[in-house]
């Protein structure tokens, strides 16, 4: 008597791992990966517009809220993309509940990434669905007003994901030049998303010496907040040393650093040429970057097309800001401190309108608008000094223009050329 072993079919045992691309952003985001060509993943995208969602390559696609907004977008209200991400709940939870893995992408800032990705997010979040939230922040031309929508959607989003990672337009300036394309430079911000993907999964489908299960993946990634991605490739001398910084300095991500980071994920791919040196190089590299203490998980797989080139990618997750501000503070000491001394050393008779507040070109908002407010308050300080010093009339600090000080309104009805003398 023999026994008859069926096993069950491989495709159904591997992890599946879906890519949700949300608004015109996200949509973006899916049609250059399926141009791509990455294979292993499902595709999904919605829109509340639907002009936009026939533009997209994939075969799965949701109109969010026709009943809501018509198909005619979400008017860039955020409330209005919450409402229709409501409305079409079944449809999202129908296209990602045998998920294992959910890759939420969006544009941060408008009505239907910013309103709908939490939604999507948080049934994932219900059904048990490991969820990374790869989103992007608007460019510094947009406005004030789209960036503190943007703030609210990550911050509402941050609330759902696992791992969230933010990609600032305004970064994209570090890697482009003045012949770059406006659809290239988006094209560049896409292909975080893309190698992070990637990255992943040939871990677990490409073969290899070493490669990982998803219980890997997950004790990485759950539950884990702010992280990083990057990949790096090189060839020639030293083809794993420069693979490995490039990986570690993605200079299109948010003000983060890889110190402190809880988890890390490392995938080391290249082709049957690919030493043990090599490998142990660029694994110390990375490891050089973090806490002792991080939960490092290390992968290495081949790659036939990938003959004489060697490709690492990192995933550093649990990563929280406390270096970025740390290193922002020090900066502002720095600043105030020479601010000082050009106050001390100055002996030029005080005139209230060389008090006028000096705009630079800003490196860090948050440190920028600390700045400001300080310098605001040494120039109230230096100008009360002044006047007992210099007996300036009254009505000449009635003309300054900063934030504690008055506009005299009998001032405007001075003849201009009375005022300018």
């Amino acid at each position: 008597m023999s026994l008859n072993i069926c096993l069950p079919d491989q495709s159904l045992l591997r992890p599946r791992i879906t890519v949700f691309g949300v608004g015109g952003a996200g949509g973006n985001a899916v049609n250059n990966m399926i141009q791509s060509n990455l294979h292993g993943v499902n595709f999904v995208v919605a829109n509340t517009d639907a002009q936009a969602l026939e533009l997209s390559l994939s075969e799965k696609k949701i109109q969010l809220g026709i009943g809501l907004t018509k198909g005619l977008g979400a008017g860039s209200l955020p409330e209005v993309g919450r409402g229709a991400a409501e409305e079409s709940i079944n449809e999202i939870i129908e296209e990602i509940s045998d998920s294992n893995m959910l890759f939420i992408t969006a544009g941060m800032g408008g009505g239907t990434g910013t309103g709908a990705a939490p939604v999507i997010a948080r049934v994932a979040k219900e059904n048990k669905i490991l969820t990374i939230g790869v989103v992007t922040k608007p460019f510094h031309f947009e406005g004030a007003h789209r960036m503190r929508t943007a703030e609210f959607g990550l911050e509402e989003l941050q609330r759902y994901v696992d791992t969230l990672i933010v990609i600032p337009n305004q970064n994209l300036f570090r890697i482009a030049n003045e012949k770059t394309t406006f659809a290239d430079a988006f094209k560049l911000a896409d292909t975080v998303l893309h190698t992070g993907v990637r990255g992943i999964t040939d871990l677990m489908v490409m073969p290899g010496l070493i490669n990982l299960d998803f219980a890997d993946i997950r004790a990485i990634m759950s539950e884990m907040g702010k992280a990083m991605m990057g990949t790096g490739e090189a060839e020639g001398e030293n083809r794993a040393i420069a693979a490995a910084e490039a990986a570690i300095s993605n200079p299109l991500l948010d003000n983060i650093s890889m110190k402190g980071a809880k988890g890390i994920l490392i995938n080391i791919t290249g082709g049957l040429d690919m030493t043990l040196f090599e490998v142990d190089a660029a694994a110390n590299r990375i490891r050089e970057e973090v806490d002792s203490h991080a939960n490092i998980i290390f992968g290495s797989t081949f790659n036939k097309e990938s003959e004489g080139k060697i490709r690492v990618s990192v995933l550093a997750t649990g990563i929280d800001n406390e270096e970025v501000v740390i290193q922002n503070k020090s900066a502002l000491k720095d600043k105030e401190a020479h601010n000082d001394k050009l106050s001390e050393t100055s002996s030029k008779p005080f005139n209230p309108l060389d008090n006028e507040i000096a705009y630079y070109k800003p490196s860090n908002p948050g440190e920028d608008m600390i700045h400001s407010i300080n310098h605001t308050k040494k120039q109230d300080h230096n100008i009360e000094n002044q006047k007992s010093n210099n007996k300036i009339p009254e009505s000449a600090y009635k003309m300054q223009f900063n934030k504690n000080e008055y506009w005299d309104e009998e001032s405007f009805n001075i003849p201009t050329f009375l005022r300018k003398k």
